[in-house]
């Protein structure tokens, strides 16, 4: 792995970014791919201008470590929260103690296309029919939309946590965009850690049984011994909800 050098970046810090993504992609890989989740995060905000990269979290059970590194680094980055309007109350509370914990100064709601939710989702009770269908309209949709303005977009995914993720990337290509998984090494103890050497609030669902937290009617507790993301549409043939697949 190439050393970190701070300031370095192939754009540079304040211009947009244009150029081959796969190509810029496999590059940042090789060279900073091993690197620490803050080096990972300063070396991708160090090469998009400030407006053309942005954060997307689900103020969930781990949130806060990277969303901590993040506010460490650059607080006005832009923070963008899916509202689906399914999720816990409690995720709503958590947002919000967040956001004043950290000094999150732009976090922005997304939310659904009312128009789509009233022709497919009248009574909102598509995800026991169609799990799928109502990901992609409360979530991957929304995102799609959002993320419009943005060359580049970070998330807190991490390898241990499923099959599906195992071999992610620090970097990987996303559609037009390059995608940052700055904790894609990170495993349980590491987390803990951060959260114990920085007195980070804990999502108070964690304490309840939740290790992973999504919309509240696709979301259980987990048994001793299961998967943390075992409470993820429990019963179902499924595993992410859309907008961490490919394109």
């Amino acid at each position: 792995m190439r050393p970190f050098e701070p300031g370095t970046g192939s754009a540079g810090r304040g211009r947009a970014w244009d150029g081959d993504v796969a190509a810029h992609a496999a590059d940042l890989e090789t060279r900073y791919g091993d690197a620490t989740p803050q080096q990972i995060l300063r070396i991708a905000l160090d090469e998009f201008d400030p407006n053309d990269i942005a954060a997307v979290t689900s103020f969930g059970a781990e949130s806060a470590v990277w969303l901590h590194m993040l506010s460490e680094i650059e607080p006005s980055t832009p923070v963008l929260f899916i509202d689906t309007g399914k999720h816990f109350p409690a995720t709503h509370r958590y947002r919000e103690t967040l956001m004043e914990t950290l000094g999150l100064k732009d976090v922005r709601l997304i939310k659904p296309d009312p128009e789509d939710l009233s022709r497919e989702d009248p009574v909102g009770m598509l995800f026991s029919q169609d799990a799928d269908r109502c990901c992609h309209l409360r979530k991957t949709l929304p995102l799609a939309g959002a993320l419009q303005p943005f060359s580049a977009w970070m998330n807190g995914r991490k390898r241990h946590q499923s099959t599906t993720r195992a071999r992610m990337p620090a970097f990987e290509v996303d559609g037009p965009r390059l995608k940052v998984n700055p904790l894609a090494s990170w495993g349980p103890q590491d987390i803990r850690a951060y959260f114990e050497r920085f007195d980070l609030p804990r999502h108070p669902l964690v304490a309840e049984g939740y290790p992973s937290i999504g919309c509240m009617p696709c979301t259980s507790r987990i048994k001793p011994g299961e998967d943390e993301r075992a409470g993820r549409w429990r019963g179902r043939d499924k595993t992410e909800c859309g907008i961490h697949l490919a394109p």
